[in-house]
């Protein structure tokens, strides 16, 4: 299937812009929009990865920095900073591409913002996927971020690493109970950004390739 793809420049606000990567199958009903973790930005491999090999397989999709990595900072943005990116973003990827449906990722930090706006009735995509979703703090399993999450109606996805300091599987798992049409997809030895022991010997495309199989198929059954 043929792809174009193409560096765009979104406006949020005023007179503030953040870049993204556009990528468009030659046909397609489906696009993904997905956000960075707070340490990370666009270019990080595992969004990368995903995001072209989404496009590969049919579905469009649409990569992005938040205001603060295309200035160059370290420091996440205020929360409503992150919200004016996000909800930006998303207006942007519904005129220019024009998919049938929306669906929402992101990588731990991007994927929580979007779930707020979803709970909140900001946005109504046809589902929603988790790259390591931060349910706690590290070290803090009693700070629980999952009351927005109740809230949410659409089809969710969450991927998690069994090492991943910023959600106990134990803790994930009855809460998932309790929202209808979620799936879990653990990656056994997995921390937080799905990176593996070196005694474990398993290459990181390997993982990768294992998160993107499950999220097209999941996204096909949509």
């Amino acid at each position: 299937m043929a792809v174009s793809v193409e560096n765009v420049v979104v406006r949020v606000g005023g007179a503030e812009t953040v870049s993204g990567v556009l990528c468009r199958p030659s046909s397609f009903e489906t696009g993904v929009v997905i956000a960075h973790g707070a340490g990370g930005d666009m270019h990080t491999p595992l969004l990368v990865y995903i995001a072209e090999r989404l496009c590969e397989a049919g579905f469009a999709s649409l990569r992005f920095n938040f205001l603060y990595k295309e200035k160059g900072r370290r420091s996440p943005d205020r929360y409503n900073k992150l919200v004016d990116t996000w909800l930006a973003v998303y207006r942007y990827f519904i005129e220019a591409v024009k998919p049938s449906r929306v669906v929402v990722a992101g990588k731990s930090m991007g994927g929580r913002v979007v779930s707020q706006l979803v709970g909140d009735r900001l946005l109504n995509p046809a589902g929603l996927v988790f790259y390591g979703y931060p349910l706690h703090p590290p070290g803090r399993k009693n700070q629980l971020r999952d009351a927005h999450l109740y809230a949410i109606k659409a089809p969710m996805l969450f991927f998690s690493g069994s090492r991943d300091s910023f959600c106990d599987l134990d803790l994930l798992r009855p809460v998932l109970e309790k929202l209808p049409g979620a799936d879990l997809e653990v990656v056994e030895g997995g921390d937080h950004s799905f990176r593996m022991l070196k005694s474990a010997q398993i290459p990181e495309s390997e993982v990768f390739e294992r998160l993107l199989r499950k999220t097209v198929v999941w996204l096909e059954a949509l």
